[in-house]
């Protein structure tokens, strides 16, 4: 298995396959109730056998080439995570996202760990376009989206559906043109 440092904080980013689903599980105890404030995850992965189940599916995307999910270490507890939830290879194009449980906040941890997924989508993949949807609710993803150097392309009206409730949906992305000029600089 690779581990990728984030950092001097002794963070580091792994895949996150299907025998981690106990640690997942715990870790998602711990942060559900921040975690779930604006995305699904929190309520999709409840109990063991669905959160092997959650990663067994990103499991199956990797060998498919159309996802990934990776979890972010800090001395060896899984604190948060990033992923792609859709890629489409031969379009160019990905979908990444995040998630943090309190512990982690304000650590800088989903900023370095995006980086590396999205450097390596866009340099070893040939992804054109990444793109980075989120509640428009959700200020620390959108702080999170602003330091990549994404773009806002616009705002998706009641898009999205949360816990019942309808939510607008941001849409921000980068280009590998882009991408490859602020890494270069």
């Amino acid at each position: 298995m690779f581990s990728i440092s984030l950092g001097d904080d002794n963070a580091v980013l792994r895949p996150l396959e299907p025998w981690r689903a106990a640690e997942f599980l715990a870790h998602m105890d711990r942060g559900r109730e921040l975690i779930g404030q604006h995305i699904g995850l929190a309520d999709a992965v409840t109990d063991l056998a669905s959160s092997r189940a959650f990663l067994q599916q990103y499991a199956e995307k990797a060998a498919t080439d159309t996802g990934r999910i990776f979890g972010i270490w800090v001395a060896d507890e899984l604190v948060g995570g990033v992923l792609f939830r859709t890629m489409d290879v031969p379009r160019g194009t990905a979908e990444a996202g995040c998630w943090l449980e309190p512990s982690a906040v304000g650590k800088g941890l989903v900023t370095r760990a995006a980086r590396v997924i999205i450097d390596w989508a866009v340099e070893e993949r040939g992804i054109h376009r990444v793109e980075w949807l989120v509640s428009a609710a959700n200020h620390a993803s959108i702080a999170v989206a602003k330091r990549l150097g994404m773009v806002k392309d616009g705002v998706l009206r009641e898009s999205g559906v949360h816990r019942g409730e309808r939510q607008d949906l941001e849409v921000w992305s980068v280009l590998a043109p882009e991408w490859r000029s602020r890494q270069a600089g």
